[in-house]
Order: structure tokens, then C-alpha cells, then sequence
């Protein structure tokens, strides 16, 4: 098993003891668990299961792809 060292400030070691008991959970545990949810590639169940159920959306087959121009786009 890896191990890594963080630095981190104290009132962000302070969150991560808080999130840490509050779950239950050790926080080298709890940092995992965060690493896993926040760099997958994956959609979230929940998310992936709206695929489909809304029939007027209009990115749907055929539909031009148009975005206003005064709506910001997000890249990541």
C-alpha cells in the first residue's frame, strides 16, 4: 500500500479530524474516500440514471447543440 504526506494548515487538519470521526472512519480512510468520489471518471448512479427522462431536452438525436453566448461554459 502507498503512502503519501500531506501539509496541511490547521484549520484544514481540523475538517479532516472532524470529517474523519464523524464518519467513523481513520483519516487516512476518510482522505481515500474523498480521492475516490472527487478524481473518477465515472458519473454517480443517481446522475446516470436520468439519462433518458427528459424528452424535451434539447441536446436529444438531431437537435443542434447551440449554447447562448452570454452563458459561461465550464471546462475541466
Amino acid at each position: 500500500m502507498a503512502q503519501i504526506t500531506l501539509y496541511l494548515d490547521d484549520a484544514t487538519q481540523a475538517l479532516v479530524d472532524e470529517a474523519a470521526k464523524a464518519n467513523g472512519v481513520s483519516k487516512s480512510r476518510w482522505v481515500a474516500d474523498i480521492i475516490r468520489t472527487y478524481a473518477a471518471h465515472d458519473w454517480p448512479q443517481d446522475c446516470l440514471a436520468l439519462a433518458g427522462r427528459f424528452t424535451d431536452f434539447p441536446l436529444k438525436q438531431g437537435a443542434p447543440c447551440t449554447q447562448p453566448a452570454d452563458v459561461p461554459r465550464l471546462i475541466y
